[in-house]
């Protein structure tokens, strides 16, 4: 995700479910990550759910979308798993 597209007010077009999730994270809405993350039965989406169930604490539940998602909680900090997301995606 280029860093000009975090510095919109609207979310960008074009942006599939996972993408527009992260961009809403870092624009500090976790409601609207969440929904946007939930909103997809894919792989992605599951890895940006879990992502932010770990950002919320919420481990038991992060680990279950990792597992969805065929990945394991990472020991990165919250900041470069964001970036390795939005890079892969």
């Amino acid at each position: 995700m280029e860093p000009t597209m975090l510095r919109q007010c609207e979310t960008p077009d074009g942006l599939s479910a996972p993408l527009a999730a992260l961009w809403w994270d870092a624009r500090n809405d976790w409601a609207r990550a969440h929904e946007a993350a939930q909103s997809v039965e894919t792989a992605e989406g599951a890895w940006v759910h879990a992502y932010l169930h770990r950002k919320e604490g919420d481990l038991p539940n992060a680990d279950y979308w990792y597992r969805r998602a065929g990945r394991r909680r990472p020991a990165v900090p919250l900041e470069q798993e964001w970036a390795e997301i939005a890079a892969a995606l």
